[in-house]
C-alpha cells in the first residue's frame, strides 16, 4: 500500500470514490446527482491542486486533496475513502500522510469543511469546529473546522 501523487487521468476513479463515499452516509442517489458538480474531480482540479491517492496493488482505495488559501493556511479540500474501507484505519493513514506532508511547509493553520458525519473523525486529529455553513438540504450544516499548528 502506498500514497502517491494522483495523475490527471485519475479523475474518474477519484470522482467515483467521492460519490460512493458520500453516499455511504445515507444520501439518496438523487441527492448525489444534485451534488454531482461539487463531487466531481476534474483533470484541471488535479493539475491545480495537491492530490494524493492511496493505492493497494492496482486499486485506488481513497485520496485527499488540498491547496493553499494563503501563505500560512492550507485548506484540506477532500479526504474520501471507498465505503469498503471506511472505519478500518485507511482514512487515518491518509490524514497522517497529509499532516506529515504539511509539517515542513511553514503553515500555521489547516481549515476544512467537514461532512457532518465525519466531524468526529477530524476532531480526533485536533481539529476544532469554528463555524458552520448551511447547505442546500434544510437544517443540514457543514462544520467549518480548523487545526492550529505549533511553530
Amino acid at each position: 500500500m502506498i500514497i502517491e501523487l494522483a495523475a490527471k487521468n485519475d479523475h474518474e476513479i477519484l470522482t467515483s470514490i467521492t460519490k460512493k463515499s458520500k453516499a455511504y452516509w445515507g444520501y439518496s442517489e438523487e441527492q448525489i446527482e444534485i451534488w454531482s458538480d461539487q463531487l466531481t474531480i476534474s483533470e484541471s482540479y488535479i493539475e491545480k491542486n495537491a492530490v494524493y491517492k492511496l493505492v493497494s496493488d492496482t486499486a485506488t482505495m481513497g485520496y485527499y486533496s488540498y491547496f493553499h488559501e494563503n501563505e500560512k493556511t492550507i485548506r484540506l479540500d477532500n479526504l474520501f475513502v471507498l465505503p469498503d474501507y471506511i472505519g478500518k484505519g485507511f482514512g487515518q493513514i491518509l490524514m497522517n500522510d497529509f499532516l506529515n506532508r504539511t509539517q515542513s511547509m511553514g503553515i500555521n493553520k489547516i481549515i476544512l469543511e467537514s461532512e457532518p458525519n465525519a466531524e468526529s473523525f477530524y476532531a480526533r486529529f485536533g481539529f476544532v469546529k469554528v463555524g458552520a455553513i448551511e447547505t442546500s438540504i434544510k437544517n443540514r450544516f457543514l462544520p467549518i473546522m480548523e487545526l492550529i499548528l505549533k511553530p
